[in-house]
């Protein structure tokens, strides 16, 4: 199983974003920090602002944030977006479905299982998670927020949630 290259990115974005909560960013600084093409982020971004995951305004006093607490963001939820669209196994595709097993197949039902299991292990993470106390990843993200005040990422984590 591999992820696709837009849920990937988006999942960078969003890190990016709680890491350093409530600032506007340009997403030449948010490609640089996650060593992608801006083109390849552009494609991401769009997505993220319809689905309520950030806030994207344009315009030279424009930027991305992050439009709700690190906390409501299911891991699993957005991975669900940005992979539903794309079938697992053909025998996912409904009627496209050309598989001439897909009657008496029992690799079929292990597979829904398997990736049942696979997004409810992602549920149980959200984006908190991933960025509360995690000095690394507040040191890769350094270098494009210099003038913030200290990341969210570096903080300590909260015990209490």
């Amino acid at each position: 199983m591999r992820l696709t290259t837009r849920t990937n990115l988006a999942m960078r974005v969003l890190m990016f974003c709680a890491c350093h909560p409530g600032k506007l960013h340009r997403s030449a600084d948010i490609a640089l920090a996650c060593n992608v093409s801006v083109n390849h982020l552009m494609q991401v971004v769009p997505v993220l602002n319809r689905l309520g995951y950030i806030q994207a305004t344009r315009g030279r006093s424009g930027g991305v944030r992050l439009a709700t607490l690190p906390e409501r963001v299911s891991v699993g939820e957005v991975f669900r977006r940005f992979e539903a669209a794309l079938p697992f196994a053909e025998c996912f595709e409904g009627a496209e479905n050309t598989c001439p097993l897909t009657a008496s197949c029992r690799l079929r039902p292990a597979l829904f299982k398997a990736l049942d299991a696979f997004y409810a292990a992602l549920d149980t993470v959200n984006l908190a998670d991933l960025i509360d106390g995690n000095t690394g990843l507040e040191e890769l993200f350094t270098h494009t927020a210099a003038s913030a005040p200290t990341p969210r990422c570096a903080q300590a984590p909260q015990v209490d949630r």
